[in-house]
């Protein structure tokens, strides 16, 4: 099954005219469905569309890495252009109140900047699932991961507001695109806030495939130690990744990290950029 997939939105452009900004969306093309995994954080993702000849109103589904505003807050802008009634699969936790708590800063709201039915009266059609919800019989996103590698932790700074309490955001909503291929697994993260490596096994537990191919998209390193990024690295190796194209969240010093250890495994995926499989 051959595809195609795009970087819409990323935090960096590797192209004249290409708008960057905090955020990623990217969309998955095969034969017979197009994908859109986020929506970046404003008109980034329906901009780069245009310049890049793809017409948002052929998108068949959303899928919604996590409920977070870089991610989500380009929906008013791809549901417009899209202009019809568009599946968005995404974890219940997307409409929780999210929130960043620093030491040092004032509490600051991150969550989906818009009202469910704002979205809906611009055609999209929620399914919220904790679990695993396959598209077609090769496309299929994680549901909720185990957090099982003990280097992968979660971001201390992420909460939920409930009647006035905090509490950690564990991030349940967290979730990847999986594509079986005949060359092995295609992952595309969102974030990766439950953490890489486990996103990848569980991607393995759930499809049956063990060898994975290419990794795609953020993978929440901005903030890690040396030690964790070169962990992350080796166990990449180890599970035989092919191709691994960071984007967003992963930061430019891990990225060079993980430049140097992946070798030419290693790509920046940026905006603008295109893949084909295989």
């Amino acid at each position: 099954m051959p595809f195609r997939i795009t970087t819409l939105s990323e935090n960096t452009a590797g192209e004249i005219n290409h708008l960057a900004e905090l955020g990623l969306s990217i969309l998955v093309e095969t034969e017979n469905i197009r994908v859109l995994l986020d929506a970046g954080r404003s008109i980034s993702a329906a901009h780069n569309a245009a310049l890049l000849g793809i017409d948002l109103s052929t998108i068949d589904k959303i899928v919604l890495s996590h409920g977070h505003y870089d991610h989500t807050g380009g929906l008013k802008e791809v549901l417009r252009k899209a202009g019809k009634q568009v599946e968005v699969i995404a974890h219940p936790d997307i409409w929780a109140p999210k929130y960043a708590r620093r030491p040092g800063e004032r509490e600051r709201y991150i969550g989906i900047p818009f009202a469910r039915n704002e979205l809906e009266s611009l055609g999209a059609s929620f399914t919220l699932s904790k679990e695993p919800v396959w598209i077609t019989d090769d496309i299929v996103t994680t549901g909720e991961i185990a957090m099982t590698e003990e280097f992968e932790e979660l971001d201390p700074d992420m909460y939920v507001k409930e009647d006035g309490d905090w509490r950690l955001d564990e991030l349940w909503d967290d979730r990847a695109l999986i594509i079986k291929t005949d060359k092995g697994l295609v992952v595309i993260l969102g974030c990766a806030h439950r953490g890489v490596i486990n996103t990848l096994r569980h991607a393995q537990e759930l499809t049956g495939v063990a060898l994975i191919h290419t990794v795609v998209g953020g993978t929440h390193l901005a903030r890690a130690t040396e030690e964790r990024v070169l962990r992350t690295a080796a166990a990449l190796q180890k599970l035989g990744v092919q191709r691994v194209g960071v984007s967003h969240c992963t930061g430019l010093p891990a990225a060079v990290l993980l430049a140097q250890q992946l070798g030419e495994a290693f790509f920046f995926n940026n905006t603008g950029t295109r893949i084909t499989v295989p």
